[in-house]
Protein backbone atom coordinates (compact mmCIF):
# COMPACT_ATOMS: atom_id res chain seq x y z
CA UNK A 1 0.00 0.00 0.00
CA UNK A 2 1.33 3.28 -0.63
CA UNK A 3 -0.06 5.67 2.82
CA UNK A 4 0.20 9.70 2.73
CA UNK A 5 0.64 11.47 5.96
CA UNK A 6 -0.28 14.80 6.84
CA UNK A 7 3.37 15.23 8.68
CA UNK A 8 3.02 18.44 9.83
CA UNK A 9 2.95 17.83 13.47
CA UNK A 10 5.69 15.14 12.65
CA UNK A 11 8.40 17.53 11.50
CA UNK A 12 7.44 20.74 13.79
CA UNK A 13 5.53 19.51 16.95
CA UNK A 14 8.13 18.46 20.11
CA UNK A 15 5.45 17.37 22.37
CA UNK A 16 2.06 15.40 22.04
CA UNK A 17 1.13 15.36 18.83
CA UNK A 18 4.46 15.08 17.24
CA UNK A 19 5.58 12.56 19.02
CA UNK A 20 2.42 10.45 18.23
CA UNK A 21 3.22 11.18 14.77
CA UNK A 22 6.96 10.33 15.13
CA UNK A 23 6.28 7.26 17.15
CA UNK A 24 3.16 5.79 14.81
CA UNK A 25 5.52 5.95 11.71
CA UNK A 26 8.34 4.39 12.93
CA UNK A 27 6.32 1.32 14.46
CA UNK A 28 4.13 1.25 10.83
CA UNK A 29 7.57 1.29 9.08
CA UNK A 30 9.74 -1.10 11.14
CA UNK A 31 6.50 -3.82 11.57
CA UNK A 32 5.21 -3.24 7.70
CA UNK A 33 8.08 -2.38 5.32
CA UNK A 34 6.05 -4.22 2.49
CA UNK A 35 4.59 -0.23 2.48
CA UNK A 36 5.52 2.74 1.37
CA UNK A 37 5.03 5.65 3.56
CA UNK A 38 4.84 9.50 2.39
CA UNK A 39 4.98 12.24 4.60
CA UNK A 40 3.57 15.52 3.10
CA UNK A 41 5.28 18.30 4.95
CA UNK A 42 4.78 21.94 4.44
CA UNK A 43 8.00 23.04 5.07
CA UNK A 44 11.40 21.84 5.92
CA UNK A 45 12.19 21.40 9.99
CA UNK A 46 15.82 21.78 11.47
CA UNK A 47 14.64 20.03 14.47
CA UNK A 48 13.19 16.52 12.48
CA UNK A 49 14.44 14.48 10.31
CA UNK A 50 13.56 10.78 8.81
CA UNK A 51 17.07 9.68 8.98
CA UNK A 52 16.74 7.07 11.36
CA UNK A 53 13.88 5.52 9.63
CA UNK A 54 13.34 3.15 6.90
CA UNK A 55 14.45 3.94 3.19
CA UNK A 56 10.39 2.82 2.85
CA UNK A 57 9.88 6.46 4.45
CA UNK A 58 9.71 9.54 2.30
CA UNK A 59 9.54 13.07 2.78
CA UNK A 60 7.58 14.71 0.20
CA UNK A 61 7.91 19.15 0.36
CA UNK A 62 6.23 21.76 -1.87
CA UNK A 63 8.11 22.30 -5.13
CA UNK A 64 6.50 25.69 -6.10
CA UNK A 65 7.97 28.34 -5.00
CA UNK A 66 4.52 30.13 -4.13
CA UNK A 67 4.02 27.09 -1.79
CA UNK A 68 7.12 27.09 -0.34
CA UNK A 69 6.07 31.04 0.45
CA UNK A 70 2.51 30.10 1.53
CA UNK A 71 2.89 26.72 3.18
CA UNK A 72 0.19 26.15 4.79
CA UNK A 73 -2.52 26.81 1.82
CA UNK A 74 -0.77 23.92 0.16
CA UNK A 75 -1.14 22.13 3.60
CA UNK A 76 -4.76 23.01 3.54
CA UNK A 77 -5.53 23.14 -0.71
CA UNK A 78 -2.97 22.37 -3.06
CA UNK A 79 -1.50 19.33 -1.62
CA UNK A 80 -4.66 17.31 -2.98
CA UNK A 81 -2.56 17.44 -6.38
CA UNK A 82 0.75 16.36 -4.67
CA UNK A 83 -1.16 13.35 -2.86
CA UNK A 84 -2.88 12.42 -6.38
CA UNK A 85 1.13 12.54 -8.14
CA UNK A 86 2.23 9.80 -5.49
CA UNK A 87 -0.96 7.36 -6.38
CA UNK A 88 -1.69 7.63 -2.60
CA UNK A 89 -3.91 5.01 -1.82
CA UNK A 90 -4.64 5.56 1.71
CA UNK A 91 -4.35 9.41 3.37
CA UNK A 92 -3.74 9.29 6.93
CA UNK A 93 -4.29 13.13 8.98
CA UNK A 94 -2.84 12.30 12.13
CA UNK A 95 -3.59 15.73 14.25
CA UNK A 96 -7.39 15.81 13.51
CA UNK A 97 -7.35 17.44 10.13
CA UNK A 98 -7.56 16.54 6.30
CA UNK A 99 -6.67 18.78 3.26
CA UNK A 100 -9.65 19.85 1.05
CA UNK A 101 -10.08 18.13 -2.10
CA UNK A 102 -8.68 14.66 -1.69
CA UNK A 103 -10.21 12.25 -4.88
CA UNK A 104 -12.67 10.23 -3.58
CA UNK A 105 -10.50 7.07 -4.57
CA UNK A 106 -8.49 7.98 -2.19
CA UNK A 107 -9.44 6.25 1.02
CA UNK A 108 -9.32 8.58 3.93
CA UNK A 109 -8.67 8.07 7.64
CA UNK A 110 -7.53 10.77 10.80
CA UNK A 111 -7.11 10.61 13.93
CA UNK A 112 -9.00 12.92 16.41
CA UNK A 113 -6.78 13.36 19.96
CA UNK A 114 -9.23 15.69 21.68
CA UNK A 115 -12.28 18.30 21.71
CA UNK A 116 -11.03 20.22 24.62
CA UNK A 117 -11.39 23.05 22.41
CA UNK A 118 -15.35 22.32 22.30
CA UNK A 119 -15.43 21.29 26.02
CA UNK A 120 -13.41 24.19 27.38
CA UNK A 121 -13.77 27.15 24.90
CA UNK A 122 -12.30 29.31 27.66
CA UNK A 123 -9.57 28.07 26.93
CA UNK A 124 -9.03 29.30 23.65
CA UNK A 125 -9.94 32.23 21.56
CA UNK A 126 -12.89 32.79 20.04
CA UNK A 127 -11.21 32.79 16.55
CA UNK A 128 -8.91 29.57 17.05
CA UNK A 129 -12.24 27.77 18.44
CA UNK A 130 -13.93 28.50 14.93
CA UNK A 131 -11.60 27.23 12.79
CA UNK A 132 -10.92 24.06 14.84
CA UNK A 133 -14.27 23.58 14.74
CA UNK A 134 -14.82 23.94 11.41
CA UNK A 135 -11.30 21.51 10.29
CA UNK A 136 -12.02 18.93 12.71
CA UNK A 137 -15.80 18.37 11.57
CA UNK A 138 -14.96 18.73 8.07
CA UNK A 139 -12.45 15.67 8.38
CA UNK A 140 -14.62 13.88 10.71
CA UNK A 141 -17.03 14.03 7.88
CA UNK A 142 -14.77 13.60 4.64
CA UNK A 143 -13.31 10.34 6.28
CA UNK A 144 -13.64 7.09 5.50
CA UNK A 145 -12.73 6.17 9.11
CA UNK A 146 -11.83 8.07 12.18
CA UNK A 147 -9.52 7.25 14.99
CA UNK A 148 -10.41 7.72 18.29
CA UNK A 149 -7.19 7.31 20.74
CA UNK A 150 -9.67 6.50 23.89
CA UNK A 151 -13.43 5.77 24.35
CA UNK A 152 -13.70 9.12 26.02
CA UNK A 153 -12.74 11.01 22.84
CA UNK A 154 -14.93 8.59 20.56
CA UNK A 155 -18.24 9.39 22.94
CA UNK A 156 -17.28 13.32 22.23
CA UNK A 157 -17.13 12.93 18.30
CA UNK A 158 -20.06 11.34 18.30
CA UNK A 159 -21.64 14.11 20.93
CA UNK A 160 -19.78 17.09 19.43
CA UNK A 161 -19.26 16.18 15.88
CA UNK A 162 -22.74 14.69 15.81
CA UNK A 163 -20.69 11.51 14.12
CA UNK A 164 -21.95 7.73 13.43
CA UNK A 165 -20.19 5.86 16.04
CA UNK A 166 -19.75 2.71 13.84
CA UNK A 167 -17.47 5.23 11.53
CA UNK A 168 -15.08 5.71 14.91
CA UNK A 169 -12.23 3.20 15.83
CA UNK A 170 -10.98 3.23 19.58
CA UNK A 171 -6.64 2.59 18.94
CA UNK A 172 -4.85 3.40 21.99
CA UNK A 173 -1.16 5.22 21.63
CA UNK A 174 1.66 4.22 23.34
CA UNK A 175 4.39 5.86 23.99
CA UNK A 176 8.18 6.21 23.29
CA UNK A 177 10.76 3.26 23.49
CA UNK A 178 12.81 6.09 26.04
CA UNK A 179 10.25 5.59 28.48
CA UNK A 180 10.24 1.15 28.79
CA UNK A 181 13.90 1.13 29.30
CA UNK A 182 16.06 0.43 32.48
CA UNK A 183 18.91 3.05 33.16
CA UNK A 184 22.10 2.08 34.85
CA UNK A 185 22.50 3.77 38.78
CA UNK A 186 25.25 5.63 37.02
CA UNK A 187 23.14 7.57 34.62
CA UNK A 188 20.27 7.92 37.18
CA UNK A 189 23.05 9.72 39.64
CA UNK A 190 24.09 11.98 36.41
CA UNK A 191 20.71 13.15 36.05
CA UNK A 192 20.07 13.72 40.25
CA UNK A 193 23.31 15.36 40.32
CA UNK A 194 22.44 17.94 37.24
CA UNK A 195 19.17 18.92 38.69
CA UNK A 196 19.63 18.40 42.44
CA UNK A 197 17.04 16.22 43.06
CA UNK A 198 16.03 14.51 46.16
CA UNK A 199 16.35 10.96 47.24
CA UNK A 200 12.30 11.09 47.44
CA UNK A 201 9.81 12.93 45.90
CA UNK A 202 6.41 13.31 44.03
CA UNK A 203 6.85 13.98 40.11
CA UNK A 204 3.99 15.67 38.06
CA UNK A 205 4.23 16.33 33.97
CA UNK A 206 2.61 18.15 31.53
CA UNK A 207 2.31 22.00 30.34
CA UNK A 208 1.62 24.39 33.53
CA UNK A 209 -2.08 25.31 32.73
CA UNK A 210 -5.45 25.37 34.24
CA UNK A 211 -6.91 22.07 33.30
CA UNK A 212 -4.13 20.24 34.21
CA UNK A 213 -5.07 21.02 37.97
CA UNK A 214 -1.54 21.49 39.18
CA UNK A 215 -2.64 24.31 42.12
CA UNK A 216 -4.38 21.27 43.49
CA UNK A 217 -1.29 19.01 44.03
CA UNK A 218 1.01 21.86 45.59
CA UNK A 219 -1.90 22.86 48.02
CA UNK A 220 -2.49 19.06 48.84
CA UNK A 221 1.26 18.79 49.65
CA UNK A 222 1.40 21.96 51.94
CA UNK A 223 1.80 20.67 55.08
CA UNK A 224 3.22 16.70 53.96
CA UNK A 225 7.14 16.93 54.38
CA UNK A 226 8.00 15.62 50.44
CA UNK A 227 9.65 17.48 47.27
CA UNK A 228 7.81 18.02 44.33
CA UNK A 229 9.75 18.07 41.09
CA UNK A 230 7.31 19.58 38.16
CA UNK A 231 8.08 19.42 34.58
CA UNK A 232 6.98 21.19 32.01
CA UNK A 233 6.24 24.72 29.90
CA UNK A 234 4.79 27.32 32.19
CA UNK A 235 2.07 29.27 31.07
CA UNK A 236 -0.02 32.39 33.09
CA UNK A 237 -1.50 29.86 35.72
CA UNK A 238 1.54 29.28 36.90
CA UNK A 239 2.15 32.85 38.55
CA UNK A 240 -0.79 32.09 40.65
CA UNK A 241 0.96 28.90 41.66
CA UNK A 242 4.52 30.37 42.50
CA UNK A 243 2.71 33.30 44.62
CA UNK A 244 1.37 30.35 46.38
CA UNK A 245 4.47 28.80 46.91
CA UNK A 246 6.10 31.95 48.05
CA UNK A 247 3.44 32.46 50.53
CA UNK A 248 3.53 28.91 52.06
CA UNK A 249 7.41 29.35 52.19
CA UNK A 250 7.48 25.64 49.90
CA UNK A 251 10.34 27.57 47.83
CA UNK A 252 13.28 24.70 48.59
CA UNK A 253 10.17 21.84 48.61
CA UNK A 254 9.06 22.90 44.41
CA UNK A 255 11.56 22.11 41.79
CA UNK A 256 10.34 23.48 38.59
CA UNK A 257 12.03 21.61 35.16
CA UNK A 258 12.26 22.49 31.78
CA UNK A 259 13.65 21.81 28.28
CA UNK A 260 14.71 18.36 29.27
CA UNK A 261 15.63 15.95 26.85
CA UNK A 262 13.59 12.55 26.88
CA UNK A 263 16.22 10.48 28.41
CA UNK A 264 16.49 12.46 31.27
CA UNK A 265 12.44 12.91 31.83
CA UNK A 266 12.61 9.01 31.17
CA UNK A 267 14.85 8.76 34.23
CA UNK A 268 13.39 11.27 36.65
CA UNK A 269 10.00 9.15 35.87
CA UNK A 270 11.99 6.09 37.38
CA UNK A 271 13.39 7.98 40.22
CA UNK A 272 10.14 9.58 41.32
CA UNK A 273 8.47 8.04 44.35
CA UNK A 274 4.72 8.72 43.36
CA UNK A 275 3.47 10.47 39.99
CA UNK A 276 0.41 12.39 40.80
CA UNK A 277 -2.03 13.66 37.91
CA UNK A 278 -4.90 15.09 38.36
CA UNK A 279 -5.91 16.75 35.36
CA UNK A 280 -9.56 17.90 35.01
CA UNK A 281 -9.31 16.43 31.18
CA UNK A 282 -7.35 14.71 28.85
CA UNK A 283 -7.74 13.20 25.23
CA UNK A 284 -5.98 10.16 26.43
CA UNK A 285 -3.20 11.22 28.98
CA UNK A 286 0.54 9.52 28.21
CA UNK A 287 2.06 10.65 30.83
CA UNK A 288 0.51 8.27 32.62
CA UNK A 289 1.41 5.55 30.30
CA UNK A 290 5.00 6.92 30.81
CA UNK A 291 4.85 6.39 34.07
CA UNK A 292 3.51 3.16 34.74
CA UNK A 293 6.23 2.19 32.04
CA UNK A 294 8.60 3.37 34.30
CA UNK A 295 6.97 1.33 36.97
CA UNK A 296 6.27 4.52 39.27
CA UNK A 297 3.16 4.56 41.07
CA UNK A 298 0.16 7.02 39.86
CA UNK A 299 -2.32 8.72 41.45
CA UNK A 300 -4.75 10.39 38.82
CA UNK A 301 -8.53 12.24 38.50
CA UNK A 302 -11.39 8.97 38.44
CA UNK A 303 -13.07 10.17 35.60
CA UNK A 304 -13.05 10.55 31.95
CA UNK A 305 -10.17 9.23 30.16
CA UNK A 306 -7.82 8.40 32.93
CA UNK A 307 -9.18 4.92 34.02
CA UNK A 308 -8.57 3.90 30.32
CA UNK A 309 -5.10 4.96 30.89
CA UNK A 310 -4.60 4.21 34.16
CA UNK A 311 -5.77 1.34 34.60
CA UNK A 312 -7.77 -1.02 37.37
CA UNK A 313 -5.18 -0.77 40.44
CA UNK A 314 -3.71 2.87 40.23
CA UNK A 315 -5.10 5.17 42.93
CA UNK A 316 -7.74 7.43 41.77
CA UNK A 317 -9.33 11.16 43.39
CA UNK A 318 -11.43 13.69 42.60
CA UNK A 319 -9.21 16.31 41.03
CA UNK A 320 -10.95 18.90 42.92
CA UNK A 321 -10.91 17.28 46.24
CA UNK A 322 -7.59 18.16 47.44
CA UNK A 323 -8.12 16.75 50.92
CA UNK A 324 -8.05 13.02 49.01
CA UNK A 325 -5.44 13.84 46.76
CA UNK A 326 -3.71 14.42 50.16
CA UNK A 327 -5.32 11.89 51.79
CA UNK A 328 -3.93 9.35 48.95
CA UNK A 329 -0.56 10.67 48.90
CA UNK A 330 -0.09 9.96 52.51
CA UNK A 331 -1.56 6.66 52.05
CA UNK A 332 1.24 5.71 49.78
CA UNK A 333 4.18 7.51 50.96
CA UNK A 334 3.54 5.48 53.84
CA UNK A 335 2.92 1.97 52.22
CA UNK A 336 6.04 0.75 50.76
CA UNK A 337 3.77 -2.95 50.04
CA UNK A 338 1.05 -0.74 48.76
CA UNK A 339 3.44 1.16 46.45
CA UNK A 340 4.88 -1.93 45.46
CA UNK A 341 1.75 -3.61 44.21
CA UNK A 342 0.17 -0.93 42.82
CA UNK A 343 3.71 -0.34 40.75
CA UNK A 344 3.86 -4.23 40.02
CA UNK A 345 0.04 -4.02 38.71
CA UNK A 346 0.21 -0.95 36.60
CA UNK A 347 3.23 -2.07 35.10
CA UNK A 348 1.17 -5.31 33.62
CA UNK A 349 -1.78 -3.65 32.73
CA UNK A 350 -0.02 -0.96 30.28
CA UNK A 351 1.20 -3.92 28.24
CA UNK A 352 -1.51 -3.67 26.63
CA UNK A 353 -0.25 -0.22 24.81
CA UNK A 354 2.89 -2.12 23.93
CA UNK A 355 4.04 -0.86 20.05
CA UNK A 356 2.92 -4.22 18.20
CA UNK A 357 -0.77 -4.06 19.40
CA UNK A 358 -0.37 -0.41 17.83
CA UNK A 359 0.94 -0.76 15.01
CA UNK A 360 -1.05 -4.05 14.36
CA UNK A 361 -4.33 -2.51 15.18
CA UNK A 362 -3.14 0.53 12.86
CA UNK A 363 -2.14 -1.92 9.97
CA UNK A 364 -5.44 -3.76 10.06
CA UNK A 365 -7.23 -0.61 9.50
CA UNK A 366 -5.56 0.27 6.61
CA UNK A 367 -5.79 -3.66 5.14
CA UNK A 368 -9.40 -3.16 6.45
CA UNK A 369 -10.37 0.59 4.34
CA UNK A 370 -8.03 -0.73 1.18
CA UNK A 371 -9.83 -4.23 1.09
CA UNK A 372 -13.38 -2.63 1.26
CA UNK A 373 -11.71 -0.73 -1.66
CA UNK A 374 -10.89 -3.63 -3.69
CA UNK A 375 -14.40 -4.92 -2.91
CA UNK A 376 -16.81 -2.11 -3.67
Amino acid sequence: MKIGFDAKRFFHNKTGLGNYSRSLVKLLSDAYPDNDYFLFNPKKSREFSINNYSSKVIEVNPNNYLFKKINSLWRLFFISNTVKNYNIEIYHGLSGELPIGLSDKIKKIVTIHDLIFIRYPKLYNFFDRKIYYWKFKYAAKKADLIIAISEQTKKDIVEFLMINPNKIKVIYQGCQDVFKKKYTLEEKNQVIKKYGLPAKFILNVGTIEERKNLFSVVKSIKDIDIPLVIIGKKTSYYNEIHQYIIDYKMENRVIHLSELDNIELAIIYQLATIFVYPSIFEGFGIPIIEALYSKTPVITSNSGVFPEAGGPHSIYINPTNIDELKEKIILLLNNENLRNEVTDKGFEFVQKFNDERVANSINSLYLEIFKNDDNS
